[in-house]
């Protein structure tokens, strides 16, 4: 079966991978001039399973009012009228209850473990290499509110069969030794032991090497303007390069997939949520972390990958923006010396943002569609590395006619109707 995927970040690359190992012919539509160079290029690092969870959840409306009196705050929203952004906030606002947020937790977990094992697969299989680590994640809590809190999350956590630990300072420097000099500003950390580190961008162009390996064609460069429809299926993906065609299509352009989606009628609540971070060279490798170090209250993942750190967090409402604000810099940079002092030089650190497309409930939309010949794989949000290979198993599975391994229930675009 002749198969097009629009779009080419970590998703796109991944079920184009995917689909050709199951047989299938493959032709991918990018933009840029490769993969991964949008929002996939320069995320924290994360592949974090037991850290799948939905922003909305209980208390985050007067959270976040607070948030955005911080001085380092981790939540920005830019008056806009724009109505797409207002609905959007409106449904996530809906879903800050707390059986909302563990049904939104309980769709979004299975996914995202299912798809560390995938990676896992994949490694033992490719032996592709990108800077991985599996020495898990650490969440540092500045306060005992904060870590009172956690008692939601360790449900979920039990109830999903993830392993967890609640450490004392003892025990996240035993994991994270460079926190001694540190360790006094916490009280405590949640650790997840299973989730792993690695470059996204190194991770896609290496796989996107092996999908082209395995036959898949890449264009590159190319701008996709509309899709066609007729008889209720895609007969044409209109390019600036041409008309395409392909008994099947998956759509996995991240943010800008509502806007390729509305011309058709077919409207699903996925937002631009800006991200920044900072990549900075390790000075003292004694000083750097280990793995994964989340900042509960800045909202900021410092990550290890090979002989950098990068530093990501914040979330910006400010529609399609890619506008670098220093501001932003000023929290990643004050994060990372806060918790790693000698750890890197951030006076060497280079700025990156991309447009995470996040769902107001927190959870991707994979999947069918009203259009029989049309998939979507799009709205992971900042768990789009975490759930790349899964996502890409389903994909293939779906487009294959087999029965994907986890149950898409809630995962499609069906729970909006």
């Amino acid at each position: 079966m002749k198969v097009l995927v629009l779009g080419s970040g970590v998703i796109g690359t991944a079920v184009a991978y995917y689909l050709a190992r199951a047989g299938h012919e493959v032709e991918v539509v990018e933009r840029q001039p490769g993969p991964a160079l949008e929002t996939s290029y320069a995320n924290a690092g994360e592949v974090s399973p037991g850290y799948s969870a939905p922003w909305a959840g209980p208390g985050v409306p007067v959270k976040a009012i607070k948030w955005m009196l911080m001085q380092h705050s981790p939540l920005v929203i830019w008056p806009m009228l724009d109505p797409a952004m207002w609905r959007w906030g409106a449904m996530m606002l809906a879903n800050c209850t707390a059986k909302a947020y563990a049904l939104n937790k309980s769709r979004m977990v299975p996914l995202a473990e299912y798809s560390r094992d995938c990676l896992k697969a994949l490694r033992a299989e490719t032996g592709i290499a990108y800077d991985e680590r599996t020495q898990g994640t650490l969440q540092l809590f500045r306060t005992y509110k904060q870590l009172d809190g956690i008692a939601g999350d360790a449900e979920v956590l039990k109830q999903y069969g993830v392993p967890f630990e609640v450490l004392d300072r003892a025990g996240f420097c035993a994991v994270e030794p460079a926190l001694r000099l540190t360790q006094e500003k916490f009280v405590g950390a949640l650790r997840l032991p299973n989730d792993e580190t690695g470059d996204c961008f190194k991770f896609s162009n290496r796989l996107a090497e092996l999908a082209a390996e395995l036959g898949v064609r890449f264009r590159w460069n190319t701008h996709i303007r509309s899709l066609q429809v007729a008889g209720g299926a895609i007969t044409g993906v209109v390019t600036d390069a041409g008309p395409l065609q392909a008994d099947r299509v998956v759509l996995a352009l991240g943010s800008h997939s509502p806007v390729l989606l509305r011309p058709l009628g077919i409207r699903i609540p996925v937002y631009p949520v800006k991200g920044y971070s900072i990549t900075v060279p390790i000075a003292d490798p004694a000083g750097a972390p280990e793995s994964t170090v989340m900042d509960e209250t800045h909202k900021v993942a410092v990550t290890r990958l090979g002989d950098r750190i990068r530093v990501g967090g914040t979330a910006e409402l400010a529609g399609y923006s890619e506008a670098l604000r220093e501001p932003r810099r000023a929290t990643l940079e004050h994060v990372v010396s806060d918790l790693f002092p000698r750890g890197g030089d951030v006076r060497q650190a280079s700025f990156w943002c991309g447009l995470r497309p996040m769902t107001p409930d927190g959870t991707p939309i994979v999947g069918p569609t009203p259009i029989k010949n049309l998939l979507l794989a799009t709205g992971h949000g900042t768990l789009g590395w975490t759930m790349a290979a899964g996502t890409g198993r389903v994909i293939a599975d779906l487009v294959s006619g087999r029965e994907p391994e986890i149950d898409l229930a809630g995962l499609t675009m069906g729970r909006y109707r």
